[in-house]
């Protein structure tokens, strides 16, 4: 939730039924799990915020009202570990085995990996509705196939929650209003690294406030995409 009278417009954001969906990214263990690879600049905001119940809730009221999920995971096979330059945390995440798996074609060793989904979440991304796209490789959707598969999908609009907030789920909101969809962020249903000298988690919260259409709580969230369903 923005902080009340901030002095900046507020769009707002309808909720339709034919054209909204939610988009999650990186519901994964090595971000959220006690024992992913990111837990120790992670896990304070995490638990601060409630991110992996209020993830849950998004994908509870999504499976209950058949809304559209999506699901945007980061994976990297060891083929990508042969980059010949990366950024700062593309660096991090090669040097900690993030989100590794053996293989594109095989799911050898996934099971409970850092790569595979928080356990919780298991049923409702399996659930036979839920889409999972190909894997972002950086930060944000230019490198995998979300916008084809949402623009097949029929939708233009988008509930943004997942991890982490200023990497993946910024990039991902960025990426999707320049490609022409309405975003609305759910700011506790993400959470970011928290270290001595950076907080990456409130400096997400500025963006997500000044870029997207509109920024809520998962509690008010979940209301009217119920609300919107019984209609």
């Amino acid at each position: 939730m923005p902080p009340q009278n901030d002095g900046l417009p507020e769009p707002g954001f309808d909720i339709t039924t034919d054209d909204t969906a939610i988009v999650i990214t990186d519901p994964q263990n090595d971000f959220l799990s006690p024992d992913g690879v990111t837990w120790g600049v992670v896990g304070q905001s995490i638990i601060e915020n409630g991110t992996v119940k209020n993830l849950e809730s998004l994908f509870k009221v999504a499976d209950k009202n058949d809304v559209p999920m999506f699901v945007s995971p980061h994976y990297y096979y060891e083929h990508d570990h042969k980059w010949k330059f990366e950024g700062t945390l593309e660096t991090l995440m090669h040097k900690l085995g993030m989100f590794d798996r053996k293989n594109a074609l095989k799911v050898d060793g996934f099971e409970g990996s850092g790569a595979d989904w928080l356990a919780p979440y298991k049923a409702y991304i399996n659930n036979g509705k839920t889409v999972v796209t190909s894997p972002h490789k950086v930060y944000g959707p230019d490198s995998n196939d979300l916008v084809l598969q949402l623009r097949k999908a029929g939708i233009n609009k988008i509930i943004l929650a997942g991890m982490s907030s200023n990497l993946c789920t910024e990039s991902h909101m960025r990426a999707l209003i320049e490609n022409g969809f309405e975003v609305m962020v759910v700011t506790d249903a993400t959470a970011g690294a928290i270290t001595k000298h950076y907080n990456g988690y409130a400096s997400s919260l500025t963006n997500f406030r000044m870029i997207a259409s509109a920024v809520n709580n998962t509690k008010n969230t979940v209301k009217a995409i119920e609300v919107a369903y019984r209609h």
